[in-house]
């Protein structure tokens, strides 16, 4: 019987020592805040990532890229940011010109920052296009003689931005069309999204990729001489907690399988 004892101690001291040589897995959180028209494709992604890694629970948070580097700069809890312009990004950049970077803000990791994506600003139209917009032209023409009314972004979104460099491109005044009631606005592209596929606006100026998921005709695209290049950064931010598993993702984004997802809805990778 002792004998029997020593050999079932030996053996529960092996379980227990194989036991420790393979610990369970650490679980990680990491917080992704990402520009509002890329809601679908990092969803599905970031799906996809999670199933792959179990011990990784990514949580998103979707918005426009203004609000989003007010959040960071607020304090909030962030690993990666992914915005849909580079000026959100510099202004978070410590080195970025102090022209780009006013603050002095310093959240970007070194060596971390890359150009992921490309999209184009599209002129999209609600169903059955009523006003018949087929160009910018008839944008710019309508919106003269006062027949068309827009959606665009807030001169604090990326997407708003473009808008304004557009309507300068055509010579239009955004003031005077705005004090005329001849343009409507939204806080991020996904409400002005919303504005033209409930069709309360003729036209509205939003992401090719936006309209491909809201199921949205897009008539027209701005060209770069029109608005310039619509190219997203990404990096990890120095007050991750997370950051090894923070780069590990953003080269997933980089992949094939990734690449195959953001082209299916009009995004062009450039990483």
């Amino acid at each position: 019987m002792k004998k029997c004892a020593a050999v079932f101690l030996i053996i529960a001291l092996l379980a227990a020592m194989v036991s420790g040589c393979t610990p369970a897995q650490k679980q990680t959180e990491l917080i992704v805040f990402a520009a509002a028209s890329m809601t679908e494709t990092l969803s599905q992604l970031g799906d996809a990532y999670m199933k792959e890694h179990s011990n990784v629970t990514i949580v998103f948070n979707f918005d426009s890229s203004g609000t989003l580097k007010t959040q960071i700069q607020e304090g909030a809890d962030c690993d990666i940011f992914i915005s849909a312009g580079q000026k959100q990004m510099n202004q978070l950049d410590i080195s970025a010109s102090s022209e780009m970077n006013t603050e002095g803000l310093d959240f970007v990791l070194e060596g971390t920052r890359f150009d992921i994506l490309e999209n184009k600003v599209a002129l999209a139209v609600p169903a059955g296009n009523p006003k018949g917009i087929t160009s910018y032209e008839d944008l710019k023409t309508g919106l003269e003689n006062g027949t068309v009314l827009l959606a665009m972004g807030n001169a604090d979104v990326p997407v708003g931005q473009y808008t304004q460099k557009i309507l300068s491109y055509f010579g239009l005044s955004e003031e005077e069309l705005a004090r005329a009631g001849r343009i409507t606005y939204g806080s991020n592209v996904k409400e002005v999204t919303t504005q033209i596929s409930e069709a309360t606006v003729d036209c509205g100026i939003i992401y090719q990729t936006d309209a491909y998921s809201a199921g949205l005709t897009v008539v027209d695209t701005a060209t770069a001489e029109m608005c310039g290049q619509v190219v997203y950064p990404a990096a990890v931010l120095n007050i991750s907690k997370n950051q090894e598993q923070a780069s590990a993702f953003l080269e997933y984004l980089t992949g094939d399988a990734a690449d195959a997802v953001f082209a299916a809805v009009g995004f062009t990778s450039i990483a």
